[in-house]
């Protein structure tokens, strides 16, 4: 039987032919129905298993097999785990009622009810079985759908993190930490040398989750560092966002839009000049003094008049310069509230040793798992699963000597 099927198909067990008899004329007199009986109870489940019944008819009282015990059978199969059972009965009686219903029975009613009862009570069951095989079947087919949507997101987190550019080494390091969210964000970041003296450093957040943004931000990214942009708009961090404004409208991208901050840092000058387009801003560590470098316009995609001006600061020897995502400090705190920007800031000003990166990871994973009202060392949520972080952590630290 599929899940669809509109048909009753009615099982008697009972032993005596006569009622086998009337109880076919009852309901085949209704149409749309399909009829079997069977007399031996040794033979019911293995009838059932190959009739695929909506609705058994169950004799209590047979020579071979007690009708009572039969419904355990049939509750303790697969096949017929979940289909009704009416236990038929010549005589009213309380206790056998009440321990058929124990057992898993569905109905139960004095042979021989009336044709109208019988159908109707057929009717009713039959219905019902046949709506949670359609919800079961719905469910499983979400489940299946739900776990390919898993697999297809695993895949586009791990592209995306092939292509974040490796750990930098020289006068200026550059390092990072990045764990996708469960349904996938938008961020992506990176830093490349546009010529031996300009190094381009960039990090953008892409609305929504899942593979469309994050194919958007990847998009993004290639227009950036594929060298499809001249050398002048490269250095220019101003002409880079309108190039990207350009490039990724929301009228042509399903209304996604991403936040962005670029830099261009000169090695020759040591000027940093940047442009922010509603990202977060980013942090320029010198000693203990916290420099703010904030977005110069709004967020990329939304309009087509779009002015990026750029903004300048001359770095120094010994300087610390962060780009992050939202998801660094946008994590929700167990008594309300999120950790925020100033959490943020107070733990990049005391932090200066080369193990900061994985000092905020630790920091933020603390406060992520306390949120949600789990163990510090916590790796599953309360429902099973595994921790995952709400949004994607993207964190990246420049150093220049």
């Amino acid at each position: 039987m599929t899940a669809f099927e509109t048909i009753d198909r009615v099982l008697l067990v009972d032993d005596q032919a006569i009622v086998g008899e009337a109880v076919r004329r009852m309901i085949l007199s209704q149409g749309n129905c399909e009829y079997r009986s069977v007399q031996d109870g040794q033979q019911a489940l293995a009838v059932a298993c190959e009739f695929r019944p909506t609705v058994i008819l169950q004799d209590i009282e047979m020579p071979t097999g007690n009708g009572l015990d039969l419904v355990t059978q049939y509750r303790n199969h697969e096949a017929t785990r979940d289909v009704p059972v009416i236990m038929l009965t010549g005589k009213e009686e309380a206790t056998v009622k009440a321990d058929a219903f124990a057992r898993g029975a569905s109905d139960y009613l004095v042979k021989l009810p009336h044709p109208v009862e019988l159908v109707a009570r057929i009717r009713h069951h039959s219905h019902g079985y046949r709506m949670q095989l359609e919800r079961n079947a719905a469910f499983e087919a979400l489940r299946v759908s739900e776990a390919h949507m898993k697999a297809e997101i695993q895949r586009a987190a791990q592209y995306v993190q092939s292509l974040l550019d490796p750990p930098m080494h020289g006068d200026v390091s550059a390092d990072w930490r990045f764990a996708p969210c469960e349904s996938l964000g938008g961020d992506v970041f990176g830093y490349h040398w546009i010529d031996e003296d300009h190094l381009a450093a960039y990090v953008l957040d892409v609305s929504g989750h899942g593979v469309g943004p994050a194919l958007m931000g990847v998009s993004a990214m290639n227009l950036i560092k594929s060298g499809s942009l001249e050398k002048e708009q490269a250095c220019d961090p101003s002409r880079v966002l309108a190039a990207l404004n350009v490039a990724f409208p929301m009228s042509r991208h399903d209304g996604m839009y991403f936040t962005v901050w670029y830099g261009v840092y000169n090695r020759r000058t040591r000027e940093l000049a940047w442009s922010g387009g509603g990202h977060p801003p980013s942090y320029l560590v010198r000693g203990d003094k916290l420099i703010t470098l904030e977005s110069t316009t709004y967020m990329v995609g939304v309009t087509e008049e779009y002015i990026a001006p750029t903004e300048r600061i001359t770095i120094e020897a010994g300087d610390r310069l962060y780009l992050y995502s939202d998801g660094v400090f946008e994590l929700h705190l167990k008594g309300g509230g999120i950790w925020g920007l100033e959490n943020l800031e107070a733990f990049l000003r005391h932090h200066a040793g080369p193990g900061i990166l994985d000092a905020l990871v630790a920091e933020t994973t603390r406060v992520m798992l306390e949120g949600k009202g789990l163990a510090p060392d916590a790796t599953t949520g309360h429902n099973g699963a595994p921790v995952t972080w709400d949004d994607d952590f993207s964190v990246i630290e420049f150093r220049f000597k």
